[in-house]
């Protein structure tokens, strides 16, 4: 049992260093124009450890969505063979970047949920 517990740390950890890590790199090192305003908000890594998605929350339109993956797409061998040098490690998973659009749909259906709560109480006056 607690070996069980200890991967499940480790694998926590691994995780929050490379979101810390990725974020790092996309607020300042980066300088693609492509990449738009953005901020990590997940990491998933895959069961073995060998891959990682990175959801990112991008501020703009779909345009800019589409320019900021694609920059971040082209700068992951830069990010990977950053995160190596600073993690000390061997291994590094593979990178894919998605955006993340729950921030806005949870914002839009907020918004939905208002709009029918007003018009409830104008038919029930």
């Amino acid at each position: 049992m607690p070996e069980q517990r200890a991967k499940a740390h480790h694998r926590n950890r691994v995780i929050g260093t490379l979101r810390d890590e990725i974020a790092i790199m996309i607020e300042g090192e980066l300088s693609d124009p492509r990449i738009g305003l953005c901020h990590v908000t997940e990491v998933v890594l895959a069961p073995g450890g060998k891959s990682a998605r990175v959801f990112v929350s991008v501020e703009g339109d779909e345009a800019t969505e589409l320019s900021t993956r694609e920059g971040l797409m082209a700068a992951r061998a830069y990010i990977r063979s950053e995160i190596r040098e600073r993690m000390g490690v061997r291994q590094i998973p593979e990178l894919t970047f998605v955006i993340d659009r729950s921030e806005k749909l949870t914002a839009r259906v907020d918004e939905l949920l208002t709009r029918t709560r007003k018009r409830e109480r104008k038919a029930g006056q």
